[in-house]
């Protein structure tokens, strides 16, 4: 059985239910970065920073964003 699940506070949190009683002993493994790309081709959506942006109401174009950025460099 594979159980996906978020490591936050402390503690492994399952993030779809599962039939596992209460007290359960489990085995975790994390597997590396180099094992995740054995595993399959990434896609940009694979990486933690995917989506960072999405909530911003003053970025329309990414890229116009970053090249007004670069442009406005003091110095």
């Amino acid at each position: 059985m594979t159980i996906t699940a978020k490591y936050e506070d402390g503690v492994f949190k399952p993030l779809e239910d599962v039939a596992i009683n209460e007290g359960t002993i489990v085995e975790v493994r994390v597997p590396s970065c180099a094992d995740r790309l054995k595993a399959k081709s990434l896609s940009v959506q694979d990486f933690a920073f995917y989506g960072m942006w999405r909530d911003r109401t003053d970025i329309g174009d990414s890229v116009d964003y970053i090249s007004n950025l670069r442009r406005d460099i003091p110095g």
